[in-house]
């Protein structure tokens, strides 16, 4: 036992008198990857944005095309959002303690559609006027944009998703929806709402990898004025698509299931 001891400290003392490379080498070799000063790689340009026959813009893959959207606006509120107090008050809670829907398999409404997990897939059926935005990290859900024409219905159930109807300013698609219940984070961070809430969401291809994504917060339940956000960006990610996820298989995210603990006499007590 104590011959096993002896070996494994000489081990560790021998590694520790190796020499450790400086800053300076770390830097000139990764300069020397890079290449020689002047003679690196520029970047790629974007392609064009791609466009249907009649010169509208793609929001999802080209035919014969694969590809997703990357992650996006994490917070949408900031210090000038116009809260009610309670709507902060609620805001600080969640950010103490990260009790989020989202890890109990809850579809995820909003902003916060387009921060799960593995980016999002939006799939157009222009033959139907519809658009498809499916979530790809969550319980395998998806969001109906309906582009015909058609008002939101009367005495809409609230629902996760809510109800959503598109239109065509330009290059850019503005999406309409109400009718949300209050089950869900409206963005990773959590900024509260209640069923009253309005969202106007705007889509603008800026070219083929790039998407800007703005949003119109209308909630008088929750805040005390209408309130807009600065744009985000989504990112085209080619060649994936949308793949088989099972829902809290393997979660590493269980402290946003429980929220906060502490450990009181070795045994784990949440707080509420």
């Amino acid at each position: 036992m104590r011959k096993g001891f002896l070996v494994a400290v000489s081990a560790l003392v021998f590694l520790a008198l190796l020499p450790l490379p400086s800053f300076s080498q770390v830097a000139e070799e990764d300069a020397e990857l890079a290449g020689p000063p002047g003679q690196q790689k520029p970047k790629v340009p974007a392609k064009p944005t791609p466009r249907w026959p009649d010169g509208q813009p793609m929001i999802g893959a080209a035919p014969g095309e694969k590809g997703t959207w990357g992650s996006c606006c994490g917070r949408l509120a900031n210090d000038k959002t116009p809260f009610q107090p309670w709507a902060k008050a609620v805001l600080a809670d969640r950010d103490a303690n990260r009790l989020e829907p989202h890890t109990r398999c809850k579809a995820s409404g909003g902003a916060r559609q387009f921060t799960t997990p593995y980016g999002t897939e939006i799939v157009e059926f222009r033959e139907n006027k519809q658009i498809i935005i499916f979530d790809i990290g969550g319980p395998h859900t998806f969001r109906t944009i309906y582009l015909d024409g058609r008002p939101h219905p009367k005495d809409l159930k609230p629902s996760y998703y809510g109800h959503s109807i598109g239109r065509w300013e330009g290059d850019t698609l503005v999406v309409d929806t109400i009718g949300f219940n209050e089950r869900f984070w409206m963005d990773r961070a959590g900024s509260p709402h209640t069923e009253r809430l309005h969202f106007v969401e705007r889509f603008t291809r800026t070219d083929h990898d790039t998407l800007k994504y703005e949003v119109t917060v209308d909630d008088p339940g929750a805040y005390t004025a209408t309130w807009s956000t600065t744009p985000f960006t989504l990112t085209w990610g080619p060649d994936r698509e949308l793949f088989e996820y099972v829902c809290q298989q393997s979660n590493y995210a269980h402290e946003l299931m429980v929220g906060t603990f502490e450990r009181v006499d070795r045994s784990t007590t949440i707080v509420p």
